[in-house]
């Protein structure tokens, strides 16, 4: 079983994907996807998304062939909010600043992906609002917030 994709060895990578309603945006996930982060800071739960995360250009790839994608950039412009400007569908967040090791943060949603397709995702619901930390795990998955 290979460590960084979560496939065995050998095998092709998973690749999940995803499109904005009008499809001018796509992004795919390399990989096994290892949860679904539901976060309930004052932008993500007025958002209604379930991030996944990695890095730019790496585990994810956004396609904008177009150049149909808006951002927003809040406060103090550690990240960007990205939305389609055709069909208004947010489509990922990325870090405006690359890390130690020059690799970019950036998390796509995956209510745009197929609902089979990502159904058997654990969530990992983190507190964005007061603690800024993971909470536990309760054995949910994306197929139970899927409404």
């Amino acid at each position: 079983m290979s460590e960084a994709t979560g496939q065995p060895a050998g095998a092709a990578p998973k690749i999940t994907r995803g499109s904005c309603l009008c499809s001018a945006v796509r992004w795919e996930f390399r990989g096994t996807i290892p949860d679904a982060t539901i976060c309930n800071c004052t932008a993500c739960r007025r958002y209604g998304v379930l991030w996944a995360y990695d890095y730019d250009g790496h585990g994810i790839q956004v396609e904008d062939p177009g150049g149909a994608m808006t951002s927003y950039t809040r406060g103090s412009g550690s990240l960007s909010f990205n939305f389609c400007k055709h069909c208004g569908n947010l489509v990922s967040w990325r870090g405006l600043r690359p890390n130690r090791d020059g690799l970019t943060r950036i998390a796509v949603n995956l209510r745009l992906a197929p609902p089979e397709d990502v159904a058997d995702v654990p969530l990992q619901c983190f507190d964005g609002l007061h603690s800024f930390d993971d909470l536990p795990r309760d054995g949910r998955t994306v197929a139970d917030v899927w409404f």
